[in-house]
C-alpha cells in the first residue's frame, strides 16, 4: 500500500498499521451485518453477540492508535507518509463509532423485542438503508486498502441514497404515530435506529474521504462536490 523506502522496516511497520486497520474494518462489518440482522429478523440472541462483542472494537481502536503514535514519534514520517499514519489515526476513531452505532441497532432492537412491539410498524426504508451503508463501507476500506482516489471520490459524490431513505422513512414514521399514538415509543426506538444506520454510512464516507487526503493532499471537507468531480477528472 505504501510507497517504498530505504528502510524496509519501516515499510514493515506502514503495511502493518495499514493491515490493522483493515482488519477492524472487517470486525466492524461484522457488527453492522450482524445489528442489521438482529433488526430484520428480531433475533434477541444476535442482539446480545453485537452488545458483547463491542469491547473488542474498542481496545482493537486503542491499540492502532497508540501503534500510529509511537511510528510518528520513533519514524517522524512526512509528506504523504505522514497523511497516511494520520489518514489511519481518524480512520480508525470512524470505525469505532460505526461500532457503537451498530451496538446502538442492537440495544433499541432488544427494547422493541422485549417490548412486543416488532410488527407495529413496516421498516422496509431501514433494512435498504443497512445494506447501503454496509456497502458503503466495504467499497471504502477496499479503496483504503488500495489507496484508490478515483474509488473514493465516487463514494463521497454518490452519498445521497442513505439520506434519501432515512427521510422516506421519518415521513412515513410521523405518519404512523400520529395515526396511533400506541406506536410513539416503538416509533422513536425505530426513528434511533434509522439514525444510527444513516450515521455508519457518514462515517464510512468519512474513510473514503481520508482516501482521497492521502492520494491528493487536500481536505475534502474544504472542497465543493463540482470541483472534487474536476479534480478526480484532471488529476
Amino acid at each position: 500500500m505504501a510507497d517504498k523506502h530505504l528502510s524496509s522496516q519501516f515499510d514493515a511497520e506502514l503495511n502493518s498499521l495499514c493491515s490493522s486497520l483493515l482488519e477492524m474494518g472487517g470486525m466492524v462489518e461484522a457488527q453492522i451485518l450482524d445489528a442489521t440482522r438482529a433488526f430484520s429478523e428480531m433475533d434477541l440472541d444476535l442482539c446480545k453477540v453485537v452488545i458483547e462483542r463491542e469491547k473488542t472494537i474498542n481496545t482493537k481502536e486503542i491499540e492502532i492508535d497508540l501503534s500510529c503514535t509511537e511510528l510518528i514519534a520513533r519514524r517522524q514520517p512526512t509528506a504523504r507518509d505522514l497523511r497516511l499514519v494520520m489518514a489511519i489515526s481518524k480512520a480508525i476513531t470512524n470505525l469505532e463509532r460505526a461500532g457503537d452505532e451498530a451496538e446502538k441497532v442492537a440495544k433499541r432492537t432488544r427494547r422493541i423485542i422485549r417490548a412486543g412491539a416488532e410488527h407495529k410498524i413496516n421498516v422496509a426504508e431501514i433494512i435498504i438503508s443497512g445494506q447501503l451503508a454496509l456497502k458503503q463501507l466495504r467499497q471504502s476500506l477496499d479503496a483504503f486498502a488500495r489507496l484508490d482516489r478515483d474509488a473514493a471520490v465516487e463514494i463521497v459524490l454518490d452519498d445521497r441514497q442513505i439520506d434519501e431513505e432515512f427521510r422516506a422513512f421519518v415521513r412515513k414514521l410521523t405518519s404512523y404515530m400520529t395515526e396511533d399514538p400506541q406506536t410513539i415509543a416503538t416509533g422513536l426506538d425505530m426513528l434511533t435506529i434509522a439514525k444510527s444506520i444513516e450515521r455508519i454510512g457518514d462515517h464510512a464516507k468519512n474513510i473514503a474521504e481520508f482516501v482521497i487526503y492521502v492520494v491528493g493532499g487536500y481536505d475534502v471537507r474544504h472542497t465543493p462536490k463540482g470541483e472534487l468531480h474536476k479534480r478526480a477528472i484532471e488529476e
